[in-house]
């Protein structure tokens, strides 16, 4: 990370330098002798304009302080934001769409039918952590933000990076904490920050129902989880392992029988083989959408050993811009708390999903879903449902 951060406060030095021109000294001393001194009249009536002006921008200042207890004073509203990565640009397209002049990430492969062109046409700035797509100083600087803002867990050391990046742009950078239990405080704050504390309330109310609601089933449920694996990678045996960073949702909603010695912060999970999956023997498997096995493993005589498989107790993960389950981790996560107790736990689960589903892409991606959509989004997924 340190290495990443080091290497992007060097592409601002370039890209500041770049964009320095010479100074041409005769303008100045060009300058028509004509231009005189404002009468009297006019520096009354220039006065009177100023104040009123300082009263108003007074009026419009404010203060904020981020999640690491930095305080930054605005002298005028946030028209215009930067998200800092996949997280960050979620969120903010969520409730501020008309906000961002950029993407921190690319979208995925078939996401421009759920993002309008007005927003998809946005340049790639690039996310300040993470080994994907490395932010572009340039692209940043020539975007010129009102802000730049990091919504997630608290990186060590954090605070000084963001700090120092401030001071070398000029642009203020913030981080707002955010996890499962806390986006709804995520949220509010962003609200306040952006002036949109009534729409903000919204996004927090639902975040807050979809996670309190999902806390309830599995009380209900008590003990009695059902097994299960995430399974991924090219032939299916990779597992997310149970206390792994991705792993959340899994391991709430499910009894993941993924226990390994040094669980894999990496969306690709630990590599296995099927002899191991035959040994954890899970009741329900879930294949990541790009594993690519999931429409063979029901012929194949190497899986069908597996209870999961002979039972048809196996679904593919639903990916529409992405992965449901989240990953990378997001707020693509409610969807996967809905669509996994639909799954495992029906009659605790009772409430309509395609109506949650089709709510949820309302709200988070400004996308009116249809039957149609829908049926499509979950055509491996929940087609196996008594």
């Amino acid at each position: 990370m340190k290495r990443l951060f080091a290497l992007f406060l060097c592409g601002l030095m370039v890209a500041s330098l770049a964009g320095c021109g010479s100074n041409d000294s005769s303008s100045s001393e060009s300058s028509s002798a004509s231009e005189s001194v404002a009468s009297e009249e006019s520096s009354t009536d220039t006065s009177e304009s100023s104040s009123s002006e300082e009263s108003s921008a007074e009026s419009s200042a404010f203060t904020f302080t981020d999640s690491l207890g930095r305080e930054f004073t605005f002298e005028e509203p946030i028209e215009t934001v930067a998200a800092s990565g996949l997280l960050s640009q979620l969120v903010i397209y969520s409730l501020a769409p008309d906000t961002l002049v950029g993407w921190s990430n690319e979208w995925s492969e078939g996401a421009e039918k759920y993002i309008p062109e007005k927003y998809s046409s946005l340049p790639l700035i690039g996310q300040l952590y993470g080994s994907n797509t490395e932010m572009n100083p340039e692209q940043l600087m020539i975007a010129d933000p009102d802000v730049v803002i990091d919504i997630g867990d608290s990186k060590d050391g954090i605070a000084e990076d963001l700090d120092a990046l401030e001071e070398q742009t000029g642009i203020p950078f913030i981080h707002i904490d955010a996890d499962m239990a806390t986006m709804p405080e995520c949220y509010t704050i962003l609200g306040e920050l952006l002036g949109m504390e009534e729409e903000a309330q919204v996004y927090a109310d639902f975040c807050d129902s979809i996670y309190t609601r999902t806390l309830d089933i599995m009380e209900e449920v008590g003990d009695e989880k059902v097994s299960v694996l995430y399974l991924t990678g090219d032939t299916g045996t990779n597992v997310i392992a149970k206390g792994s960073y991705h792993a959340e949702i899994i391991d709430l909603v499910g009894d993941n029988l993924a226990v390994v010695d040094s669980p894999s912060s990496k969306g690709t999970g630990n590599e296995t083989d099927i002899e191991q999956l035959m040994l954890w023997d899970p009741e329900v498997i879930f294949f990541s959408p790009d594993s690519g096995v999931y429409d063979t493993v029901a012929d194949d005589p190497l899986w069908s050993g597996l209870q999961a498989i002979q039972s048809g107790r196996y679904y593919e993960v639903p990916i529409g811009p992405h992965n449901w389950m989240g990953f990378p981790p997001s707020i693509q996560r409610y969807l996967g708390m809905m669509w996994m107790t639909k799954i495992l736990y029906p009659e605790q689960a009772d409430f309509d999903i395609q109506a949650e589903v089709t709510r949820y892409y309302e709200m988070f991606y400004h996308y009116e879903l249809t039957d149609e959509d829908y049926q499509e989004l979950v055509a491996n997924s929940l087609g196996k449902l008594e």
